[in-house]
This record gives structure tokens, sequence and C-alpha cells, in this order.
């Protein structure tokens, strides 16, 4: 999974028109993408927690932060390696972040 963050020190050089299209493009091309999405606002989100029985519910994202995470790609990869390749090339590797996990199965 590929998650797409906000950063509070994007690199200065600005995403040129039409690259998103192009990264979704190649990688949709090749069958690396299997599912991606925008995420609501975190305006919009909640935060759950169960302490000593009670449910607990604030609103906005888990941390206090200034990044974020805007969006997700699930990625069928060869290796981490490849997903790297990848991640390097789409523009809010610039403008954010990338972090990629692997996926790891619940075993039993």
């Amino acid at each position: 999974m590929m998650f797409v963050c906000s950063d509070a020190e994007p690199d200065p050089q600005a995403e040129k028109p039409g690259e998103i299209e192009a990264w979704c493009d190649d990688v949709d091309g090749r069958g690396k993408r299997i599912v991606w999405d925008r995420l609501r606002p975190v305006t919009d989100a909640k935060t759950v927690r169960v302490r000593a029985g009670r449910k607990q519910i604030t609103d906005g994202p888990f941390a206090e932060s200034k990044e974020v995470i805007v969006g997700f790609d699930i990625l069928e990869c060869e290796s981490m390696d490849e997903a790297v390749e990848i991640a390097a090339r789409h523009p809010m590797a610039r403008a954010g972040r990338l972090e990629i996990r692997a996926f790891w199965p619940f075993e039993g």
C-alpha cells in the first residue's frame, strides 16, 4: 500500500500540468496499480479509541501533525524496490511524501 501524504516542506519544483495523469497512465498501463482513491479532508475524519471500556471519539486525524494522508494506492509489485521506483516517479514524492508498506496477512 502506498500512502500519499502532504508534507510541511515540499520540494520547490511545482507539479507540471498533466504530470499526475502521466504517472497514473504509466502505472495503470503496466498493471501495477490495483485500487486508488483520495481521502476526505481531515476535517471530516474521526479517531476512535476505547479506554477502560468507554468509546472515545475525537474529530480529525490521529496525530497532531501538519502532514496528513490524502490518498492511497494499492500497488502489485514484484519487490519493495519496484514499489520504491514507482513511488519515486509520483509527483507527490516532491510535493509531499509517499509511505510504502507491504501487506502482512494474518495467518491461521
